[in-house]
This record gives structure tokens, C-alpha cells and sequence, in this order.
């Protein structure tokens, strides 16, 4: 596992400054994330020993469960919360991670508005845009993201770092990452959280900030 984990970092790696190349970006200008939900300390530990120094997470107790202590050995890394936050975890939340990426609704804009003041800590927010309008899916319709991401940032006071979306399994992702881009452009949003194992050389090109990529480093859950 752990050799394996290491050698797919790499070849992501490569796969990621490649697609840079492709799209005549610096390689600087994209944030690899590691998914490592459902990964222990012990598999994540080689990954951080090669240098990794960005993971993600999916939800706040699993990521409570390990993660102060990798942290702690490990200085400098940060932690992103990709997965749907429920308001009553907010507090817990905003004192582990340094970003999170599924700001989706008004009630959870209100409770970080409330308690990121309270904690002293700068995290940075995406919204998350729901490009397939699909009902099982969390996220903002995109005919709605001008009107949350103006009250995220009039109603509530938040500072909003960028958009995030997840497309249809069963759709070319192209479309939806033009579509998330159009939408930050428009908002004077700079960050765009888009693509996975399977697209993030796509996303890269229609200008992704921040790659999520889970299996292709860690394996299959």
C-alpha cells in the first residue's frame, strides 16, 4: 500500500505537470489535493514522507479522528474539507481545516459567518455549483450562484476564494468546468476546485486551481 501510494503521487505528479505544459501554465498555478478519506494514519504517512503537504477530507470526524497528529508531525500541511459540511459542525470544522469547498447553502453561509470571527482563523471558501442541477447532489443551481455568492459576501461577511463543482458521472466534465469558470469570472473569483482521478488533466485546461485526486494516488476505496 504504501509504496503504491507513493508511486501513484508520482505519476499524478506527472500527469499534472504535464497538463500544465498542455495548457501553458506554471505548474506552480494548480494545488494538487490528496483525497485520503477513508485512509488511515498509516497509509497517508508515505504519502507525506514524499513531500505531499495538501490533503483532503471528506467529513469533519473522520478527519478529527487522525489528522492533528499527522499535522503536528508533519509542519505545514493543510487540509481541505471537500465534502458536504453540516451547520452543526461548522465550529468544529473551521478549527481543523484551512479550506472548505462545499459552502452550498444559506444556513451554513450564516453559521460560518458567525463563527470564523469567533475563531481568529482565515479559511478559505468555495462555493460549491451544482453544474448538473442534479437533486441528489449538494451545491448551488448556477442560475442562483450570482445571488448566494453577493449574500455569502453582503449578508454574512464572508470572503469567497473560488467555485466548486463536481459533474455527472454519465456527462463529458468539459462543459461543467467551462461552466464553473464563466460563473468565477463573472464574480471576480480567482480559485476554481475542479477535477478528479479520472478529469483533472481536463480541468487543468479550463483553468482548475485546485485538483481533487483520491484514487489515483491512494487506490480504490
Amino acid at each position: 500500500m504504501s509504496a503504491a501510494a507513493v508511486e501513484g503521487l508520482a505519476a499524478v505528479e506527472r500527469e499534472v505537470a504535464q497538463a500544465c505544459r498542455d495548457a501553458r501554465r506554471d505548474r506552480d498555478s494548480v494545488t494538487l489535493i490528496a483525497v485520503s478519506k477513508t485512509f488511515d494514519a498509516a497509509a497517508i504517512e508515505p504519502v507525506l514522507a514524499a513531500g505531499q503537504r495538501v490533503f483532503g477530507e471528506n467529513r469533519v470526524q473522520e478527519a478529527k479522528a487522525k489528522w492533528p497528529a499527522l499535522i503536528a508531525a508533519h509542519p505545514g500541511t493543510t487540509l481541505h474539507l471537500i465534502g458536504p459540511l453540516q451547520s452543526n459542525k461548522v465550529k468544529e470544522a473551521v478549527a481543523l481545516f484551512d479550506a472548505i469547498h462545499s459552502v452550498d447553502r444559506p444556513s451554513l453561509a450564516e453559521a460560518l459567518g458567525k463563527a470564523l470571527p469567533a475563531s481568529g482563523r482565515v479559511v478559505e471558501l468555495f462555493v460549491q455549483i451544482n453544474t448538473g442541477e442534479e437533486p441528489q447532489k449538494a451545491g448551488v443551481a448556477p442560475h442562483e450562484a450570482d445571488d448566494f455568492i453577493a449574500a455569502c459576501r453582503e449578508r454574512w461577511g464572508l470572503t469567497i476564494s473560488g467555485l466548486m463543482c463536481i459533474p455527472p458521472v454519465d456527462e463529458a466534465p468539459a462543459p461543467h468546468f467551462a461552466l464553473t469558470a464563466k460563473i468565477a469570472k463573472r464574480n471576480g473569483l480567482s480559485k476554481l476546485s475542479m477535477g478528479m482521478s479520472a478529469d483533472f488533466a481536463t480541468a487543468i485546461e479550463f483553468g482548475a486551481t485546485h485538483v481533487r485526486v483520491g484514487s489515483a494516488i491512494f487506490g480504490h476505496r
